[in-house]
Formats: C-alpha cells, sequence, structure tokens
C-alpha cells in the first residue's frame, strides 16, 4: 500500500504515526494535491490527503477513516480499544479533540495567507479561542498521566501529538507549553517516540 501526503499537514503525520507504531509496511509518497501531477485527485475524489492507495488500488480516505483501517490490520498494538464502547469513544473523542485543534489551526493558517485587506478578523479570532480552550481541557484531562487512555499509547496519543506538532510549526508564538506544563512533558516524552521521530525528519 502506499500514503500520498505532505510533511506538514497534520492529519497525514496522525495516520503515519499510526502505520509505523503498528509496523504496517508502506510506501509514503510526498504528493501535494495542488501540483498539477498529483496523484491525489485521481486517487481521492475529494481531492485530499491522506489518501492511502492499497494494493488492490482501493483509495480509503480520510484521516480517522484510514486510522480505524489500519487499526484493524494487526494486533500490535491496540490503538483503538476493541473490549469496551466505552473505552473506545473516550479515545475517538481524544482524536476529535486533536482534529478539532488541526482544523482551526488549520483555518487560521489559510486566513493569515489573505492579503492583510482580506483577513477575517472573527475568523482568526473564534478559531484561536477554540484552540485555546482544547488544549486547557486536553491538559484537565490528560493531567500527569503517561498516556491520554489505557495504560499504553492509542490514537488519542498519536492524534494529539500531531495536533500539538503542528501548532508548533504554524503557531510558534502559542506558549501552550508555558501555560500547561504538564501537557508539554507528555508531548516531550511521545516526541522522543521512533515514530514521531521519524516523521518529523522526513
Amino acid at each position: 500500500m502506499k500514503l500520498l501526503g505532505t510533511d506538514t499537514s497534520p492529519y497525514v503525520r496522525k495516520v503515519r504515526l499510526v502505520l509505523l507504531e503498528k509496523n504496517i509496511s508502506h510506501d509514503y509518497l510526498v504528493d501535494p494535491p495542488r501540483e498539477p501531477d498529483s496523484q491525489v485527485a485521481r486517487a481521492n475524489p475529494l481531492g485530499r490527503i491522506p489518501a492511502l492507495i492499497l494494493d488492490d488500488e482501493t483509495c480509503v480516505f480520510d484521516s480517522p477513516v484510514i486510522a480505524e483501517y489500519a487499526d484493524t490490520l494487526n494486533d500490535s498494538p491496540i490503538l483503538i480499544p476493541r473490549y469496551s464502547t466505552v473505552a473506545r469513544m473516550r479515545v475517538k473523542r481524544w482524536e476529535a479533540l486533536a482534529d478539532g485543534i488541526m482544523d482551526s489551526a488549520v483555518a487560521v493558517r489559510a486566513e493569515n495567507t489573505r492579503p492583510p485587506e482580506r483577513r477575517d478578523a472573527d475568523t482568526v479570532s473564534r478559531h484561536n479561542h477554540a484552540i485555546t480552550r482544547a488544549l486547557a481541557y486536553a491538559a484537565s484531562q490528560l493531567g500527569q498521566r503517561e498516556w491520554c487512555e489505557e495504560k499504553a499509547i492509542t490514537l488519542a496519543d498519536l492524534a494529539l501529538a500531531s495536533a500539538l506538532i503542528y501548532l508548533d510549526l504554524r503557531q510558534p508564538e502559542r506558549d501552550w507549553r508555558g501555560l500547561h506544563p504538564d501537557l508539554a512533558a507528555w508531548c516531550a516524552r511521545v516526541g522522543a517516540r521512533a515514530s514521531v521521530r521519524a516523521t518529523l525528519t522526513g
């Protein structure tokens, strides 16, 4: 199988982390959708990344679907709990929170790339406030625990790490570490994993 994406996309990073943590063989192809020769639009009718192309040319999209599909391919580790609907919901809720942070950060980024006279300050403010609230919620839920849920790494951790890495890339001025030291310590631990380091070095 092959994964189409870009190194800066937080959604692609989340999927890459799932595949790497589960040691699923795949080819990762950097393929910006806006490039004229991109495979993305031909593979995914939405023209978005990440797009996972299976060996029979089936395309799996988007990131929550890819992550869930990949988690069924083996049991080492199980990233989305299968023994309890509540445990599963809690991990998927973390993913939704992290994806929401990504969504808002992407929206702010898009708005800030517009010419100053065309930027919508209300949109930027609304999304930045959503990120601030989400980070405070994540920090309060995480506390000093080693993992977001369970007693081992799950999709929750991979999604949240992807969101925080994207914030560092696009909003380096945001002092979330100073405001949430426990979250910062957690991120440093997760960031030391080989899978995360691999996505940061290409």
